[in-house]
């Protein structure tokens, strides 16, 4: 099965030299030069992946990763300057499963397009799984087949990663994980991204429970060591 992938970025240079790449590994790609351009198309033709440029004309890439999100969870890498630090913490808050510095090796964007592409596949496989098992917590419930976050009876909708790492957090509850263990669970073993990362998609996730719950506090923080799902029992549902 060929993959799809959108990407945009307004340098024709990259347009070119990465479609290359992406179709010589058998991807079939969508460029785009522009936000607002890139947002058309993606919705009329949704891709497995997208990869987005941050700096663009008529509508950047933090604008257009918005908008996509408030309407899909497919995976998301953007593509930064080099020391624009804000830009990555803008990006991962705002729901990017991933990013990667400009100027960037080919091999490496294409490692995490890997990673994204086989985190989503194993989504995919689950929901043919009939005895495949939710997660209950609490007022928390993760149907993994159906890639599926309930908060209160109420839909949250997560990226692969933010639902990679609730199911971390949540399936051992009172047990902390590790920046790195959490690392792996979203992201595997070979991918290499840094602490920020995750702790900006921890700030997100706790945003998103937030806006259907003020109260919520159920991920905790140990400064030094890392983060835990409250202590209570983990009820494991069959389908």
């Amino acid at each position: 099965m060929q993959h799809l992938i959108a990407l945009v970025d307004d340098d024709r240079n990259i347009l070119t030299s990465v479609s290359i790449a992406l179709e010589a590994e058998g991807y079939l790609v969508d460029t785009y030069n522009d936000g607002l351009e890139a947002l058309r198309g993606i919705t009329q033709k949704p891709p497995e992946l997208a990869i987005l440029d941050i700096k663009m004309p008529r509508m950047d890439g933090l604008e257009l990763l918005t908008r996509l999100r408030s309407k899909s969870s497919i995976p998301i890498i953007f593509l930064t300057s080099k020391d624009a630090e804000i830009d990555e913490a803008f990006g991962l808050k705002m729901g990017a499963d991933d990013y990667v510095k400009k100027p960037f090796s080919q091999h490496l964007l294409l490692e995490r397009i890997r990673a994204l592409i086989r985190r989503r596949e194993l989504d995919l496989s689950v929901i043919q799984n009939v005895s495949e098992e939710k997660i209950k917590r609490g007022n928390l419930i993760l149907d993994q087949g159906r890639h599926q976050c309930l908060w209160k009876q109420l839909p949250l909708n997560l990226t692969v990663t933010e639902f990679l790492l609730v199911k971390a957090l949540s399936i051992r509850p009172g047990i902390v994980k590790t920046r790195d263990q959490l690392i792996d669970a979203a992201y595997g073993d070979n991918i290499y991204v840094d602490d920020r990362t995750i702790d900006s998609h921890i700030k997100r996730l706790r945003k998103k429970f937030k806006h259907l719950d003020d109260g919520f506090n159920e991920i905790e923080t140990l400064y030094g060591l890392g983060y835990r799902y409250k202590a209570q029992q983990t009820t494991l549902l069959k389908i």
